[in-house]
């Protein structure tokens, strides 16, 4: 199996303590910041579930940062976390995908040493079907932990290899929590009979190659030749059983990652030739998520480099991204590769 259950009842609120005593020159910050970041996600979830109920569905008339029509929704989540964590004294500055500018504590709050950027719900074209929608989120410790001001647009533009910890919350049949702080990934389900997102998946890791590709297949015609050779490949049955590869693909990015983290495979938005350097966001999907790949023993690469060690030139700079099981990370690198000295 590619990750093993937990026999012990263990709350994210203790997980966290008992982390943090790994680190003993831990001040008990940063585990009051998770503290306040799983209320808003309870917050969240609990609004997800009701949205239909609570007339939160449908759209606005607002257009977002990146030319897209808002989910009443997205606004409400956004609202939720800024609102949760600007008062908690743990953040310098917030940066979210719904916002064009930095997110700054206000002038009378206590600004701490950590910063915080998320995606505040993560496919929004399923929400109003009811499809499975999450929250993806990063923290990094700002540039200089003996400023007590605001943070900067250079505390936000991190590498991603610098963060702290990353994870995302998916609203499905149950909501589940996918966590890590650099000591590898856990997964926390929610039970809302008692309040408690409780462990139940420990240090999961994805398997060394999988069965499943997960790619928006209606961009094909517009894809890079390699990227087309790759995906016919995938599609070819091979003696040895590895192929054919089933196609899955929710459109939500958390849901099709969270697949490939359990099966393995590969989850892929490439460059096309209306959106070059794809459609995620580096600093609020593709680092996040680049991380807990990795952590899990996965692989996260734009096509030839790191995601990790790319360094952000803007708060919404997109980036290709392909990542999941090793084995076909690097197959779909040596297709992109070879396209490329073909081309050359």
């Amino acid at each position: 199996m590619p990750f093993l259950k937990t026999s012990n009842l263990v709350s994210i609120e203790r997980h966290i303590v008992e982390e943090g005593a790994m680190h003993p020159e831990a001040t008990g910050e940063f585990s009051r910041l998770l503290r306040d970041f799983t209320l808003a996600l309870r917050i969240v979830a609990r609004d997800v579930r009701r949205a239909g109920l609570n007339d939160i569905l449908g759209q606005t008339d607002a257009v977002n940062t990146h030319g897209e029509r808002v989910k009443r929704l997205d606004i409400h989540a956004n609202d939720v976390i800024i609102r949760t964590m600007e008062r908690g004294g743990h953040l310098c500055v917030m940066a979210s995908e719904e916002n064009a500018d930095l997110i700054t504590i206000p002038q009378q709050l206590t600004c701490g040493k950590y910063v915080l950027v998320f995606d505040p719900l993560d496919g929004s074209s399923n929400i109003d079907v009811n499809v499975s929608i999450g929250t993806i989120f990063s923290i990094y410790r700002r540039l200089d932990e003996h400023d007590t001001g605001p943070g900067t647009l250079a505390d936000v533009l991190q590498p991603g290899f610098r963060q702290v910890a990353a994870g995302y919350a998916m609203y499905g049949s149950s909501t589940q929590l996918v966590y890590t702080s650099g000591n590898g990934v856990d997964v926390f389900t929610f039970d809302p009979t008692i309040g408690e997102f409780l462990l139940t998946f420990e240090k999961i890791r994805i398997p060394q190659r999988g069965k499943i590709y997960s790619v928006n297949s209606g961009n094909a015609y517009k894809w890079p030749q390699g990227m087309r050779d790759y995906v016919s490949h995938l599609l070819r049955p091979s003696d040895d059983g590895l192929r054919p590869y089933s196609l899955r693909y929710v459109g939500t990015m958390v849901a099709d990652i969270h697949r490939t983290l359990h099966y393995g495979g590969i989850f892929m938005y490439p460059p096309d030739s209306s959106a070059p350097s794809g459609k995620l966001r580096l600093v609020y999907e593709v680092n996040p998520m680049a991380f807990i790949m990795e952590q899990a023993g996965g692989r996260a690469t734009d096509g030839h480099r790191r995601v990790l060690e790319v360094i952000p030139e803007s708060l919404h700079q997109r980036l290709p991204c392909f990542m999941g099981s090793v084995d076909d990370v690097l197959e779909v690198e040596s297709f992109l590769r070879a396209a490329n000295e073909i081309s050359g």
